[in-house]
C-alpha cells in the first residue's frame, strides 16, 4: 500500500493494480459476486432451494432441481437480464464507491470501454443498491435541513424561465436528517417545504424523545420534540450542541457533484441521486472492499428495466 495520507487513511484502500490481480478475468469476478450474494451458499433466487447444480446454458449456468429454473449470479438482482461482463461490472463498482463526488456516465464509458447511453443505465442499476427503504427511526441527537436544487432563472433560456419570481423558483427540494449517533443520513425529495411537509419527514425519521437541530425557517416551530435552533440569519452556525454543519457537509458534497461531476440532474432522477450519496455516507469509513460488497448486498432483490426508467422522457 501507498504511504498513509491526510484524512480517513485508516481506511483500507484498493489500487488500481490491486483492482486489476483480484479481477484478471471473468471468472474471478464470477467468483467474487457469488461469494457476496451467496455467503451461505449457491441457492435458487426463484424458490430459495439449496438443491441446484451446473449445467451447460450459455447464460444461465445454474439449474434448480426443485423449481427448474435456470439462473445465475444475475437473477434476482439489479444486473439480471445484463448482458454486460462481470468483471466490469466490479470496475464500475470500484468506481462508484471510491469516487467521492460521483462518477460521470461520461467516464464510466471511456474508462471501461462501453457506450456512454450503457455506462448511463449501468450506474443507475447501482443506485439501485442504495434505494432506501422503511428502517427503525434514528434516536438522535438528529440535524434537519433542507437544500435546493436546479439551475438559476436568469441563466436559462428565455423560453424555459417560469417568470415566477427568484430564489427558489424552478428548483427542486430536498429535505435532510443526520443521526449524530450513527452518522447515518436520510434524504428525501419533496413537493415543498411546508409546515406540514418538513414536520412529516421529522416525524417519520425521528424516534420519540430525540433531540432536534435546526436553522430558524418557521416551517419547524411548534415541532413535538425537544428542538434547538441556529439563527443562521444572524451568523450563528454553532451554539452549544446545536447546528446542522453535519447535514450542511452532505448537502456539499451533494452539490459538488451536481456542478462539477453531472452538471444536470433532472428532477426525474434526482432521488436516485440522493439515495445513491446518503447510502454511501453511511458507509463512508469503511474499507473500499466492504463498501463494494455492500453494493452487491444492496442490489440483491431489486429490479431495473430500461423501459421503466426512461419512461415518460420522450412525454417530457
Amino acid at each position: 500500500m501507498p504511504q498513509k495520507a491526510p484524512g480517513k487513511s485508516h481506511r483500507e484502500g484498493i489500487t488500481l493494480m490491486q483492482l486489476a490481480d483480484m479481477f484478471p478475468d471473468e471468472n474471478a469476478a464470477r467468483q467474487w459476486f457469488e461469494d457476496q450474494t451467496w455467503p451461505e451458499g449457491r441457492h435458487c433466487p426463484r424458490c430459495g432451494s439449496e438443491r441446484t447444480h451446473e449445467c451447460s446454458h450459455a447464460k444461465s449456468p445454474y439449474r434448480c432441481t426443485d423449481c427448474r429454473a435456470y439462473f445465475s449470479v444475475k437473477t434476482g438482482t439489479a444486473l439480471e437480464g445484463s448482458k454486460i461482463p462481470l468483471r466490469k461490472w466490479a470496475f464500475a463498482i470500484y468506481l462508484e464507491v471510491t469516487s467521492l463526488k460521483g462518477v460521470s456516465s461520461m467516464k464510466l464509458h471511456r474508462d471501461i470501454g462501453v457506450t456512454q447511453k450503457t455506462a448511463w443505465f449501468m450506474l443507475h442499476r447501482l443506485r439501485e443498491a442504495w434505494a432506501q427503504e422503511k428502517a427503525e427511526p434514528f434516536s438522535g441527537p438528529i440535524e434537519v435541513d433542507e437544500c435546493y436544487f436546479g439551475g438559476r432563472e436568469r441563466n436559462k433560456h428565455s423560453k424555459d424561465k417560469l417568470r415566477a419570481g427568484r430564489g427558489t423558483v424552478g428548483k427542486a427540494a430536498v429535505v435532510g436528517a443526520k443521526d449524530r449517533a450513527t452518522g447515518s443520513v436520510r434524504a428525501e425529495v419533496v413537493p415543498d417545504t411546508t409546515k406540514s411537509t418538513l414536520q412529516g419527514f421529522v416525524a417519520t425519521h425521528a424516534a420519540p424523545g430525540a433531540t432536534i437541530f435546526t436553522d430558524e425557517a418557521s416551517a419547524y416551530q411548534g415541532i413535538p420534540f425537544e428542538h434547538e435552533t441556529v439563527r443562521h440569519s444572524v451568523g450563528e452556525y454553532v451554539r452549544d450542541q446545536a447546528s446542522t454543519n453535519g447535514m450542511e457537509s452532505f448537502w456539499s458534497m451533494l452539490k459538488r457533484a451536481h456542478k462539477g461531476t453531472f452538471h444536470k440532474i433532472s428532477p426525474k432522477h434526482l432521488q436516485r441521486y440522493v439515495n445513491e450519496f446518503a447510502g454511501r455516507h453511511g458507509i463512508r469509513d469503511a474499507d473500499t472492499i466492504d463498501q463494494m460488497n455492500a453494493v452487491i448486498a444492496g442490489m440483491i432483490g431489486r429490479r431495473l428495466m430500461y423501459r421503466d426508467l426512461v419512461a415518460g422522457e420522450r412525454a417530457r
